[in-house]
């Protein structure tokens, strides 16, 4: 297939994109444009329940993350924002369907709050479900976060408490179920930093990869032999979806595009 030159930067604001973006079917995000030329995008009710983002520091992960939460938020869906390091998306706080946490005391309480709301959307009749909101959880420096997470558990437990964190769970279980729920993680880190170590790498099936070691792209794209040159140049990224691999250019919006975009939608200059 015919590489073609990806942008430097391909932005919300760019002719032609939010446009592109806004005429996606709901549950479809787009996450940049490939060397072919083919938009990359990911559908939460087909393949992919969950995306994995992992990138190294300054790989865009944030950029990811932001984008596609933003993307779904515009189709109706509402959204829980964990930002442990409480300034990576401040967009978030501006908006009525998010909840956005930053310290690791409120990332424990909406997670644990998250159980409840996947047992009670399992347990909505026909109609009931058809109107609840589909959910993205977005989740930050996932690595980080579920350590502190175990610390504040074990800080904070009684004796007759179980010994993982309920916040720690609640996340597992939004892996393994949240499809039947319409409860979608997208995820900063890799599967061997999560609880459920490298088995949680089947609920991903579409992973985005920018500056990694050989290592993880061995661990998560195994079929790709050698290991693809990572580029340093920023929004820069690959793109693994049913044992395929597309370079891609990802999507860059800024906080001001996102809010003003979720906010007045009918403002083309966002």
């Amino acid at each position: 297939m015919k590489k073609t030159a990806l942008p430097k930067m391909l932005s919300f604001s760019a002719p032609d994109l939010r446009e592109q973006i806004e005429a996606l079917p709901e549950g479809t995000a787009l996450i940049g444009i490939s060397t072919s030329g083919q938009a990359i995008a990911v559908d939460l009710d087909a393949e992919s329940p969950h995306v994995l983002v992992c990138t190294a520091s300054g790989g865009g992960s944030t950029t990811v993350l932001r984008s596609l939460t933003a993307q779904f938020l515009h189709q109706g869906a509402h959204a829980l924002v964990l930002d442990p390091k409480r300034i990576s998306h401040l967009w978030a706080k501006a908006l009525p369907t998010v909840t956005h946490r930053g310290n690791i005391a409120g990332i424990h309480d909406a997670l644990v709050h998250l159980a409840d709301e996947l047992a009670r959307r399992n347990n909505l009749t026909d109609s009931e479900f058809a109107d609840a909101p589909r959910l993205i959880v977005s989740m930050d420096s996932a690595h980080h976060t579920l350590r502190q997470l175990t610390h504040y558990w074990k800080t904070f437990r009684d004796k007759d408490d179980p010994h993982t964190s309920p916040a720690v769970t609640a996340l597992e279980e939004a892996l393994w179920t949240g499809r039947a729920a319409r409860v979608h993680v997208i995820l900063d880190g890799t599967p061997s930093s999560m609880p459920l170590g490298e088995a949680s790498r089947e609920l991903f099936a579409t992973i985005v990869l920018a500056r990694v070691t050989t290592g993880t792209w061995q661990r998560l794209a195994p079929f790709t032999e050698p290991a693809p040159k990572q580029s340093r140049q920023p929004g820069r990224v690959h793109v693994v979806q049913q044992d395929s691999t597309h370079e891609t250019q990802a999507v860059w919006m800024t906080d001001t595009d996102v809010v003003n975009w979720l906010t007045d939608p009918t403002d083309s200059d966002s």
